[in-house]
């Protein structure tokens, strides 16, 4: 019943919408309000937040479609950084995004989503409940992902597009009603706390706004099973981050026209909810919120579609623990079973920290850290010397692509981690001395055995 190959099971799509899906879903709701406290209220602020990680988000998946369109492998960035900088620093890639990258993002998408059906029947989030219902979302997606992966995908492209239904409604009729009534133009003229400064306000803002552009560099894990991956998977990467940004500007923009910005910062987690009712009513906002959660749930999806094939891409090059049990593929689902039941324990495992750290009285001391925000120090930094190596190789290609679009991804590379060192000053210290153990730990497993796959 096991082998070692995936096969070709996505087309353009599911890909796209592996793209969009798991990038929008929940920290459009989730950090709306965090970016305007990071503001203190400055909506045309918050928006330039949007915009800038947009376009950094666009930078990067564009210089990352190049690397899509001439390599193919198992697993699209472990693979990049493989054919660019080499297998060492491959396997280093692989394991930060097997073990806390991916895993983290997954198991907050589960709190989140949980969250957000919390606040539907009016029950606390934080509590034991809530927690209960996002271990339950979890495992439901692990096991649609593992037992029946070509329904994750129709699930992950039906999920996209009713998740795009509330936000082009708010972005339209919200942007029409605020316009109308002049709370738009009271919301972009008025500051609710001027005491922030623009610079801190932006680098806090555009590190909340990072977890809701993040994620989508783990639609290339399947690029192994994506139907002509090399043209179809660099046209997801573009197309896909270009709609994100088109929706999530204009969404905040008509945001700005549903709620007094001071009203929306006070409410919390129930600012979406609120913005819903007050623009389509009462009942029509609450059924617009049940969308809300089904967009988180279809991010689950697309996250855990990733998180279940981490430790794989390690396996099937032979390094990582144990690469012949979970390089080995089941030949009913064509699913990587024993890579994605550890990324289904490492999942749980950082949710219960992403609840002693963030939820509950600190369970760590200082080494508690916000799983959605402070990886994508090492996520960016990662992508560096991919990029550097990647214009040292590839002389063939034109300036454009070879050294403009490059130059320009580690540029934003830097600003962002510059923008998470300034938001979050000594959390970043203690993130890292986990993070360094997370890469010690690994390093026991790094060295190369007869692989079973390349």
């Amino acid at each position: 019943m096991l082998g070692n190959e995936l096969k070709k099971k996505y087309g353009l799509l599911t890909a796209i919408a592996m793209v969009v899906g798991i990038v929008i879903g929940s920290g459009v709701f989730f950090k709306a309000e965090a970016v305007l406290k990071a503001t203190g209220g400055n909506m045309p602020l918050g928006i330039a937040s949007w915009a800038i990680v947009g376009v950094i988000m666009l930078i990067c998946a564009f210089t990352f479609s190049i690397l899509a369109s001439k390599y193919e492998k198992v697993n699209g960035l472990v693979d990049y950084a493989e054919m660019t900088v080499g297998g060492g620093y491959a396997y280093y890639v692989g394991w930060f995004m097997a073990v806390l990258y991916n895993p983290t993002i997954t198991s907050v998408l589960a709190w989140v989503s949980a969250r957000y059906f919390s606040v539907l029947l009016g029950w606390d989030i934080t509590g034991g409940s809530t927690m209960t219902i996002a271990a339950f979302f979890l495992v439901a997606s692990y096991g649609l992902n593992t037992l029946a992966p070509i329904l994750a995908g129709k699930f992950q492209v039906s999920t996209t597009v009713i998740k795009l239904v509330p936000l082009l409604l708010m972005a339209v009729i919200g942007t029409i009603v605020g316009l109308i009534n002049g709370m738009t133009v009271q919301n972009f003229t008025h500051v609710v706390n001027s005491d922030i400064t623009a610079g801190g306000g932006l680098f806090a803002s555009v590190v909340a706004v990072a977890f809701a552009y993040e994620g989508w560099i783990i639609a290339t894990s399947i690029n192994a099973e994506i139907k002509d991956a090399k043209r179809n998977l660099p046209l997801a990467l573009i197309i896909g981050s270009l709609i994100v940004v088109f929706v999530y500007i204009f969404y905040y923009i008509g945001l700005a026209g549903a709620v007094p910005t001071d009203n929306l910062m006070e409410s919390g987690q129930a600012g979406a909810k609120l913005a819903f009712q007050n623009v389509f009513g009462t009942v029509a906002g609450s059924l617009l919120f049940v969308f809300v959660i089904i967009s988180c749930l279809g991010t689950l999806n697309g996250l855990m579609m990733g998180n279940s094939r981490g430790m794989y891409a390690l396996a099937a090059r032979g390094r990582g623990p144990r690469p012949d049990i979970f390089s080995q593929i089941d030949k009913t689902t064509n699913m990587p079973a024993n890579s994605s039941i550890i990324g289904l324990v490492l999942a749980g495992f950082w949710l219960l920290y992403f609840y002693g750290a963030n939820l509950t009285d600190p369970w760590f001391g200082p080494f508690c850290f916000d799983t959605s925000e402070l990886p994508i120090i090492t996520l960016y930094a990662g992508y560096i010397p991919i990029f550097i190596m990647f214009m040292l190789k590839e002389r063939e290609l034109g300036p454009f692509k070879r050294l403009v679009m490059p130059v320009l991804s580690i540029l934003g590379c830097c600003f962002m981690v510059a923008a998470a060192i300034i938001a979050h000053g000594m959390s970043v210290f203690y993130y890292m001395i986990i993070f360094a153990l997370v890469i010690t730990v690994g390093a026991f497993f790094s060295e190369k055995k007869e692989s079973p796959r390349l």
